[in-house]
């Protein structure tokens, strides 16, 4: 007999969390609770919660913080009354959110908080960014970022820091998208939505204050398989602006000065601000390329640095080979042979080459490095398609070994002094 193996992501888990949940500190006599309750929409005039879990089968719930604070030595939680992922609007669901949608979405706001200067927008897939852009419209934004990794994109989580005007709604209707996240959508773009069916809308209006956000903490818990807990405070990138950037320098035991000759101009600051800021969204190991206000090619969750670089490398030569393809011939890259055969064949080797010659756009862009490296290897594979600078935390044994190597290649390279990993 034959079984729908569709029908699993239409079954929707019966939800049998408690409405509300407390966490409690104890240090002695001393007691911080932090309060919390479920969150549910009204769909169909049923209150309903998260669709289901990572996967289906899995019972999810979501909790928004309602009540308490806590403070540990000199750091507190952010405070109750300001919701963002956790209490989203749903203005048009089809398929209601599931957990996946809405970590996606806070992944997205995490690094949004830092990018409210200009119109921007990001992609985000599997908890880690596809594209992430800013651009002189929202529509802009939006285009550079789908631009990024076009395929990725696909089936995506779209989070957007200005309300949504017809002509990003417009653009984003071209594509297949899950969610789209806004502050506030324009008149006649839901009308546009209306046509995706399954497209989540979600309205969280407190992200018009997302720079308030960009230095509060939450506790982060990591639930263990034998039911522990690993509590610790949220990450916070400590470089935000050019002048909070070290030069590259370090002191070998010989009592030899290794520096950096030449410091980024003021367009590769832009890009290695950008880039680090972004960093603090994606899962290490990670290795980004930047250039102009975009992402080139994004390398997350490998094991080895010089690896995750090449990845990103590698991935960089693909994307801009597709976007040409598109360009062109309004095909992606994979369907070429498919739509035209031999021909295909033909128009297949055309775009790598120029893929090649480009060295995939990675030709002035800036490299991000969410570790120090450990030798020169791993930024050898950024300088040798291109790139001019380079931003890591810095403090390796061998720091002096990578500040020769950038000396001898002209680039320029900073310190964070901070590691930005994301597991």
């Amino acid at each position: 007999m034959a079984v729908d193996l569709k029908q699993a992501y239409r079954t929707i888990m019966d939800d049998h969390f408690p409405s509300e949940m407390e966490i409690s500190f104890i240090d002695g006599n001393f007691r911080q609770t932090l309060h919390y309750e479920k969150v549910t929409w009204v769909i169909d005039g049923v209150h309903k919660g998260l669709r289901y879990g990572e996967n289906p089968g899995q019972e999810a719930a979501m909790y928004k913080l309602t009540n308490g604070n806590l403070t540990l030595g000199e750091v507190s939680c952010i405070q109750a009354g300001l919701p963002l992922a956790s209490e989203p609007e749903l203005l048009q669901s089809g398929k209601h959110p599931g957990k996946t949608n809405l970590t996606d979405a806070d992944n997205a706001l995490n690094i949004l908080r830092y990018l409210t200067a200009d119109p921007c927008a990001i992609i985000v897939k599997h908890n880690n960014p596809c594209g992430v852009a800013k651009g002189s419209t929202l529509a802009d934004a939006y285009f550079r970022a789908n631009k990024c990794d076009r395929l990725a994109a696909f089936g995506g989580c779209i989070a957007l820091n200005r309300e949504c005007d017809v002509e990003t709604a417009k653009l984003i209707a071209e594509n297949y998208a899950e969610v789209v996240v806004a502050p506030e959508f324009a008149p006649g773009v839901m009308d546009i939505f209306a046509a995706k069916k399954n497209l989540r809308v979600l309205r969280i209006g407190n992200m018009a204050r997302l720079q308030q956000y960009e230095s509060t903490r939450v506790i982060d818990f990591k639930s263990l398989i034998d039911g522990g807990i690993v509590a610790q405070w949220s990450f916070l990138p400590l470089a935000r602006k050019p002048e909070q950037l070290i030069p590259a320098e370090c002191t070998t035991k010989d009592g030899t000065v290794h520096k950096i000759k030449r410091l980024p101009t003021e367009k590769e600051y832009e890009d290695l601000i950008f880039g680090w800021l972004v960093e603090a969204g994606v899962t290490s190991n990670s290795v980004l390329y930047i250039k102009d206000g975009m992402t080139v090619g994004i390398g997350t969750g490998e094991q080895d640095r010089v690896g995750v670089a090449e990845i990103a490398r590698d991935k960089a030569y693909r994307k801009y080979a597709d976007w040409l393809a598109w360009e062109k011939w309004q095909t992606p890259y994979n369907e070429l042979v498919l739509k035209f055969g031999d021909e295909g064949k033909k128009r297949q080797q055309e775009v790598d080459e120029a893929s090649r010659e480009a060295h995939g756009g990675l030709v002035g862009s800036a490299m991000v490095s969410d570790a120090f490296f450990p030798f020169r290897d791993g930024a050898e594979v950024g300088i040798r398609e291109g790139v001019t600078s380079i931003v890591q935390p810095g403090g390796a044994i061998r720091d002096w070994d990578v500040i020769d190597c950038c000396n001898d290649a002209g680039v320029a390279m900073v310190f964070t002094g901070q590691r930005s990993f994301k597991h």
